[in-house]
């Protein structure tokens, strides 16, 4: 189930697809599903992604839930 792993555009590089290591999968104000996390260099990632492919990364254990 490598397609639960969770990637963002890391701005700092420019580079797209960079894995998150450490991810926290919170929830926003707005009901919006919010994954925080880090790429394994020390600079810091975030991304918005969908109900379905949140809750897919929190039951494959490649995230945390964070509410």
């Amino acid at each position: 189930m490598s397609n639960a792993q969770l990637t963002a555009y890391n701005v700092k590089t420019k580079e797209k697809g960079v894995p998150m290591l450490d991810a926290v999968v919170t929830k926003t104000a707005r009901g919006a599903y919010m994954a925080q996390g880090n790429d394994g260099k020390g600079n810091k990632l975030t991304t918005l992604c969908n109900e379905a492919k949140a809750l897919a990364a929190i039951k494959a254990g490649f995230a945390k839930q964070g509410w």
